[in-house]
């Protein structure tokens, strides 16, 4: 076990890897790539490098550089977070059994090393809020390392609460020499110029659909050819989300999205639209779904702008080409701005409560053509 595990990106792992050899791992980090690309892997692994009570060197291009055992009592806690969606699922179930004045001013934080904190979006509005930022600087300036060289936090989103945020920015003007923050995100610039000013930015890029479709065959043979293109197209070139990709959940949810489209660019069956989006209730199951729904619809429109512009071959949904073709002469490149901006607004929506179906329902009728 080491960094030999991390699939693509080599050069910037090699980067990092040279820094901790140099005794110049940074203060404020920010890794960013799309989903899927093993950001949150990539975090884990530096914290257990910098902190492992028997490291190692592994050879590189560039020569010998700082590896970790994996099997020592510092790398097997921080490895004990590496599935984040069970550790916040447990978190959560945690803070539901308090009563509920203790249940409002509970946020929800990782911790299965004393010098490893872990921020993961506040559920139910999925954003980093005041409360666990607090939290980070206590830890930052009154909590020196315990049992390893270097305290780490790894905030897994850049959804910051604006005052969030902002209070971040303390930690990160004057950090403390014992502490690394590290930020995970889709998009830089979603955090503030100050935050971005801050840190260190290191990119994990896209892996080629054909390396994926040949991983796939070598770690999911169950899958059919098919499925593996088609898995290695919707990854986006993430080696995680091809790997753990669940074609069943995203055909259902996909379905859906075709049925929103159809409502708007063809003859409106509201009865089929108001049938599927049913189903998108309250509840961790209903914004599950509508999270799934609602990104099956983005990739249908990426595609559809795809052959708008003229690159089918571009597309991720390959099973659906003659489908996006037919819809694509319906529309007009407006009409797929305007598509985007209302899924971004559903988005929102949820943030704040709204009612997922209802959202869904006006959503559709809004970009009626008809």
């Amino acid at each position: 076990m080491g960094f030999q595990d991390f699939l693509g990106n080599a050069q910037t792992v090699t980067h990092l890897r040279e820094s901790i050899r140099a005794g110049r791992f940074p203060h404020s980090l920010i890794l960013a790539g799309p989903r899927g690309a093993g950001k949150y892997t990539l975090a884990l692994m530096l914290a257990k490098a910098v902190n492992c009570l028997h490291p190692t060197e592994s050879p590189t291009e560039s020569g010998p550089l700082p590896d970790f055992c994996g099997a020592c009592r510092n790398c097997t806690r921080i490895g004990a977070a590496a599935n984040l969606e069970e550790r916040v699922a447990e978190a959560i179930a945690a803070r539901e059994d308090l009563r509920e004045t203790d249940k409002r001013e509970t946020r929800i934080l990782i911790q299965t090393h004393p010098d490893v904190l872990i921020v993961p979006p506040d559920p139910p509005q999925l954003l980093i809020k005041l409360g666990q930022v607090r939290q980070v600087i206590h830890v930052a300036y009154y909590r020196p390392p315990v049992e390893s060289k270097r305290t780490f936090t790894i905030f897994t989103s850049s959804a910051f609460m604006k005052e969030a945020a902002n209070s971040l920015l303390k930690v990160l003007e004057e950090p403390p020499e014992h502490t690394s923050l590290i930020l995970l995100t889709e998009n830089p610039q979603e955090l503030l110029p100050t935050i971005r000013s801050r840190a260190v930015v290191h990119r994990l890029g896209a892996l080629p659909a054909s390396d994926l479709e040949a991983l796939l065959a070598q770690r999911r043979p169950e899958l059919k050819p098919p499925d593996r293109a088609l898995a290695a197209r919707l990854a986006e070139g993430a080696v995680g989300r091809a790997l753990t990709i669940d074609l069943g959940v995203y055909l259902l949810s996909r379905q859906d999205a075709l049925v929103l489209l159809h409502t708007a660019l063809r003859e409106p069956d509201y009865s089929a639209l108001f049938h599927a989006t049913e189903s998108y209730r309250a509840g961790a199951d209903g914004q599950e779904k509508t999270i799934n729904l609602l990104r099956a619809t983005g990739s249908l429109l990426e595609d559809l702008l795809l052959v708008f512009a003229g690159t089918p071959q571009l597309i991720r949904n390959i099973d659906l080409a003659p489908e996006l073709d037919r819809l694509a002469q319906n529309l007009n490149v407006d009409w797929i701005d305007s598509a985007s901006r209302a899924l971004v607004q559903v988005e929102q929506g949820m943030r704040r409560n709204l009612l997922r179906s209802l959202s869904l329902d006006a959503m559709a009728v809004s970009l009626d053509r008809n």
